[in-house]
């Protein structure tokens, strides 16, 4: 073939190839509504694990090919360069170009094992605007307002397009109907009534489904007034009810947030519909908000521009994390981005037993799991090039010295080989030092309620220690040190032995037999820095979680297939003769 046939052909075939992907991620998404209907919460899962997996399925099966269509010249860079402007004419006019931008990058960075930025070669320029022509032209419903609010919810709801009948409809329209009137009102000036103000009320048309609920998203407009809607719906054998109501940019900020799982949600156009979320959650990272509608590749490309940018705009050097050192990780982070960087060391004190491959594979078992709220989805990247200039020479020497197979100097860079990226959060031993009463003891009590989120979602967070936790801005405790990490399921939950004699009780080293898997609930306390108000609240609030009886219930549920429920919201129930809900 001439040269000219292979760019031509070879452009196709790697456009041709993401038409597959996108058109098989959309399969997979359209099946929620289905799954939600049918409260096939099993086959969510499974279907959730599926569209994560799809991205590198495709780009490793189009890399193979790449590389036997191309054959010698395979590795042509100027071949290569024409490709890439051949593509990225061949794709200009899709819906959300820039997702193929992304997927021809992701093939040509594997292709040449690219370190850093190729800009010849790939589409990840930080001048590139992944809104680029996008505007406020969202897939919406609009619901004008006819002189009462009533009529406007019972119009939304009635446009909801599920089998599943309601158990009460016109109480979950009085019940959101109320809901929404005391939050305009306290916005409202004295004297202005709500039916005066409303404009209309503005959804984003396909549902939301993420776990066991569906979400109805959207705006409120009134005079001088914009606010956040979102409806939590959930299904039960009896029918469909609104499970909560959320109004407010903290709450919305929570169910898109980087701990839940990812948004299956049938979207023809992503990135106007980021335009519309961006109103709604300005404080989210552009990055955040393609990750929790499903693109996680495009959102990791976001987050490097995002860092890129922000490099070039500010002076502040890489240094360590606040916190204590890890055993596993090097943890470093820019004061002035709310993001960390974690890199696996070279080796690892004796009193860890765990490998580096282990860890890799907790961290990729943590991202196709249920995240439940309560673990941070941490961003896998390779061959990340940053300028050393920019890092304290306590951090370089660390570096070099505990990472040396992963982080290499090339010139003025270090280059590194493989890490993740997350949210920032202030380490929970560190905000119990410093908050004041009430906040500590808030976060006492979620540190509780975050290793039971974690075990219904089956997991058991190995390490229980403060450091492992961190806090997020709305008070929230969140899991984030992998190392240990396991399921429920595996561990062996024991009460502690009674020693037969005062000899044994006496010894300074475990007198009985202890197995790897072997957990011993009674202990978790002697090992936490708390005070002792702050044991005394653990033991009032999760007393529970002391006893092997609870962790054993949780392994005999999950056994017997049970999916229990995390909620990223307070629930409103329906009625007091509505049952508890399910936890199938």
């Amino acid at each position: 073939m001439t040269a000219e046939s292979l760019i031509e052909e070879g452009s196709r075939r790697i456009a041709a190839a993401f038409a597959s992907y996108n058109r098989e991620f959309r399969d997979i998404t359209r099946r929620a509504p289905a799954r939600f209907e049918a409260r096939d919460w099993h086959g969510s899962q499974q279907d959730a694990i599926e569209r994560i997996e799809l991205y590198d399925s495709w780009v490793n099966r189009t890399v193979a090919n790449a590389r036997q269509d191309l054959g010698e010249v395979a590795l042509d860079r100027q071949l290569w360069s024409a490709m890439r402007s051949r593509f990225h004419a061949r794709t200009a006019g899709l819906p959300d170009a820039a997702f193929a931008r992304t997927f021809f990058s992701s093939v040509s960075r594997r292709v040449f094992g690219t370190v850093g930025v190729a800009t010849d070669i790939e589409f990840v320029g930080i001048d590139l605007d992944p809104l680029e022509g996008a505007g406020d032209n969202a897939e919406t419903q609009v619901y004008a307002h006819r002189g009462s609010l009533e009529l406007v919810i019972e119009d939304l709801l009635g446009d909801i397009r599920l089998r599943s009948p309601w158990i009460d409809f016109e109480k979950s329209v009085r019940n959101v109907t109320l809901d929404i009137t005391k939050q305009i009102r306290s916005h409202l000036p004295a004297g202005v009534e709500v039916d005066a103000a409303l404009k209309h009320i503005e959804i984003l048309t396909p549902l939301f489904f993420q776990s066991t609920r569906a979400y109805v998203v959207g705006q409120i407009v009134a005079d001088g007034l914009r606010l956040p809607l979102a409806l939590a719906l959930q299904n039960t054998d009896r029918g469909l009810f609104i499970d909560a109501v959320m109004l407010d940019e903290d709450e919305l900020s929570i169910v898109f947030g980087f701990t839940r799982s990812y948004f299956h949600a049938d979207i023809e156009r992503v990135v106007e519909a980021v335009v519309f979320l961006r109103h709604l959650l300005p404080r989210k990272p552009l990055s955040e908000l393609f990750t929790v509608l499903g693109r996680a590749r495009q959102g990791k490309a976001e987050r490097y521009r995002e860092l890129a940018r922000h490099l070039q705009h500010s002076d502040d050097l890489f240094a360590h994390a606040p916190g204590e050192r890890g055993l596993v990780m090097i943890c470093f982070t820019l004061p002035s981005l709310d993001v960390v960087f974690k890199l696996i060391r070279d080796r690892f004190p004796p009193v860890k037993t765990v490998l580096r491959q282990d860890v890799l594979d907790k961290y990729k078992f943590v991202f196709r799991h249920d995240r439940a709220g309560r673990l941070v989805d941490a961003q896998e990247f390779k061959r990340v090039r940053l300028p050393r200039a920019r890092f304290t020479t306590e951090l370089i020497d660390e570096l070099l010295s505990e990472t040396a197979e992963t982080v290499h100097v090339e010139g003025d860079d270090l280059v590194f080989d493989h890490m993740y990226i997350e949210r920032r959060m202030v380490p929970l031993n560190l905000f119990l030092r410093e908050a004041a009463p009430d906040a500590a003891d808030r976060a006492v009590v979620d540190y509780g309620q975050a290793i039971r989120d974690l075990a219904l979602s089956n997991i058991f967070a190995g390490d229980l220690l403060l450091k492992n936790f961190g806090v997020t801005r709305h008070g929230r405790v969140i899991f984030y040190d992998y190392d240990e990490l396991c399921q429920v399921t595996d561990c062996r939950f024991r009460e502690m032995p009674q020693a037969d004699n005062d000899e044994d009780e006496m010894r300074g080293e475990t007198w009985f037999y202890v197995a790897d898997n072997d957990v011993f609930p009674e202990t978790f306390l002697n090992f936490l820095a708390f005070s002792d108000a702050q044991r005394d609240l653990f033991r009032r609030t999760h007393g529970d979680l002391l006893e092997a009886d609870f962790w054993r219930g949780i392994q005999q549920r999950v056994k017997d297939g049970a999916v229990l429920e995390i909620l990223p919201y307070r629930p409103r129930r329906l009625g007091q003769s509505l049952p508890a809900p399910s936890s199938t």
